[in-house]
């Protein structure tokens, strides 16, 4: 079993260095060094890096230009190694483009998105993976306005819904959220959304992983709640301890 591990482990060693090798061989002169292999980390802080996401939806609210970093020569920069500043945990909605409402580009964000915003094992997972391996220093939790998945979680407290599928399993995670704002002031969907995030955002920060323990103990790390507004365009950032 050993020796089966050491050879397979050997053999994907080779195919990474041999393409890695045949990428930069293709390239253009002077694009070459930028293409290899990289363990550079971002060099932002924690704060820094949550600055730069509010003044990237700032720019995003008001349609002013935005300077994201995309093209050739970016796609070409990354492609053997990424720098994210930020794991951004939010909605599949269609209506919410990470991207797009921080005006960032290729290689910025680290993106995990489901319906509801939720942190199942291998979001959880991803989430480790980015901040302990990627050096990411901020975690933002982000839900939204009239968010879908949270209105059939209302919909199974207020109406004892049950929907088919794995739909009734995906949104489960969303009731304790529902349960906890009802007979609260205020709109049950809106006040859920927010609910729902600040409970994710609870649960990483309580983590047993060291993955994200150490890094919040030292500083180097901070997790943060926020939700978009499909009216506005802005995002409202909360649970910044």
């Amino acid at each position: 079993m050993t020796n089966r591990l050491s050879r397979r482990h050997l053999l994907g060693c080779g195919c990474t260095l041999g393409a890695a090798i045949a990428a930069t061989a293709v390239l253009p002169p002077g694009l070459a060094r930028a293409a290899a292999p990289s363990t550079k980390r971002t060099t932002l802080n924690p704060d820094q890096a949550l600055e730069a996401m509010k003044e990237g939806n700032r720019l995003f609210k008001t349609d002013s230009p935005v300077r994201s970093v995309q093209g050739r020569e970016r796609r070409i920069e990354i492609a053997l190694g990424q720098t994210p500043f930020c794991v951004l945990v939010s909605c599949s909605d269609s209506r919410v483009s990470p991207e797009i409402l921080f005006g960032r580009g290729l290689g910025e964000l680290f993106i995990v998105r489901n319906a509801g915003n939720t942190v199942d094992t291998t979001a959880l997972g991803s989430i480790e993976y980015a901040v302990a391996k990627l050096g990411v220093p901020l975690v933002l939790v982000m839900g939204h306005s009239r968010c879908g998945a949270v209105e059939a979680a209302v919909d199974v407290v207020t109406n004892n819904t049950v929907y088919p599928g794995a739909i009734g399993q995906m949104i489960e995670p969303i009731v304790p959220a529902v349960l906890g704002v009802r007979g609260k002031p205020g709109d049950l969907v809106e006040n859920a959304v927010r609910a729902n995030v600040s409970r994710v955002v609870r649960r990483l920060r309580t983590a047993s992983e060291p993955e994200l323990l150490t890094p919040l103990a030292e500083k180097k790390l901070r997790i943060v709640g926020a939700a978009y507004s499909l009216d506005t365009g802005e995002v409202d950032f909360f649970d910044e301890a």
